[in-house]
């Protein structure tokens, strides 16, 4: 997670993409979770890679692992050199069973990973595999091979970044070689060259199909996301809206989540809306956005939206991209 996050600018200039929240947490604390739930033993310990995100944003990290009841440890990859070269940042973490994820995307599956498997791809059937990478299966329903951006169809699951290998010495091995015989496209070293490699030793990947693949990579995907996750919460019963909440002569449509401090008055709020701590709306309607924490809104018709924290808005608009800090006044 040692990106910049540029596509989700303004966004992540002020916080780390991972850390952003969707339907009240963060992107990354939701990631986490969800793999959790697909692990018959307990995380023991995450190991977080990141770039230079500030000690705040590093604490915050290991606050996500502690609530899991892992422990968080912090590492750096202080040149954009791959993904291959992202996780061996993290090397000494290679031990034992590991899971690997890049956090900018948040999934739903039905299955367990179970210590007979030597290794799991997580992916997605999709319907134009030509801007992902996929992977080749033989007639078992094994991986066989890995293809980036196939020109020509060869399969239509796409790998969406995340990884189980039952054996981290295996996977270190095959990192460093990479590293140390400068195997590279473009001056990055990759992970699906590592993988190949496995493969072809006799390492058995089998693929676990997801049912639902949420991107958090810009405005509008991300936006989706926070649509989606609503759903997914309320489907399981938990309760979205902080008994702190002030809400006054205003109608909340479900799903809306609504932390704790917040104040809302004379507005309609939802569907599909996260507000952030301590905001306060008035004289407005919206639907379908972010919002997050510390931040003034009044008279304004929002849609499809994402505002940042300690933002002040007044007017009337439809959609916007706020950033951290911003001040508009009569927006149209």
């Amino acid at each position: 997670m040692a990106g910049r996050g540029s596509r989700l600018r303004p966004h992540t200039l002020t916080v780390p993409k991972p850390l952003l929240h969707v339907g009240g947490k963060p992107i990354v604390h939701r990631l986490v979770e969800d793999i959790a739930e697909m692990c018959q033993e307990k995380i023991e310990e995450i190991a977080f890679i990141v770039g230079d995100f500030g000690k705040e944003a590093e604490e915050e990290l290991i606050l996500v692992a502690r609530a899991l009841g892992a422990t968080g440890s912090i590492f750096y990859q202080d040149e954009p050199l791959g993904t291959a070269h992202a996780v061996l940042c993290a090397k000494e973490k290679l031990n034992g069973p590991v899971i690997i994820a890049f956090a900018d995307t948040l999934f739903k599956a039905e299955f367990k990973i179970s210590d007979t498997q030597e290794g799991i791809i997580w992916v997605k059937k999709i319907e134009d595999p030509s801007s992902f990478g996929v992977v080749k299966l033989n007639e078992k329903g094994a991986i066989i091979d890995f293809v980036e951006k196939p020109n020509e169809f060869v399969s239509d699951l796409a790998m969406i970044g995340i990884y189980y290998f039952k054996s981290g010495e295996q996977l270190k091995e095959e990192l460093n070689y990479l590293i140390e015989n400068n195997i590279s496209k473009g001056g990055e070293y990759q992970l699906p060259d590592a993988l190949r490699r496995l493969t072809n030793k006799g390492v058995s990947f089998v693929p676990g199909e997801v049912s639902e693949w949420l991107d958090c990579g810009n405005k509008a995907v991300t936006v989706e996301t926070n649509h989606q996750v609503l759903n997914f919460d309320k489907q399981k019963g938990k309760e979205l809206i902080d008994s702190d909440a002030e809400i006054i002569e205003s109608v909340i449509l479900e799903p809306s989540y609504i932390a704790k401090g917040v104040k809302i008055s004379k507005s309609i709020i939802g569907p599909h809306v996260s507000i952030g701590q301590n905001t306060e709306i008035s004289n407005s309607i919206i639907s379908n956005s972010i919002i997050q924490q510390d931040s003034k809104l009044s008279k304004l018709i929002l849609k499809d939206s994402m505002i940042g924290s300690s933002v002040i808005a007044n007017g009337k608009t439809d959609n916007l991209s706020l950033g951290d800090y911003t001040e508009i006044n009569d927006a149209v």
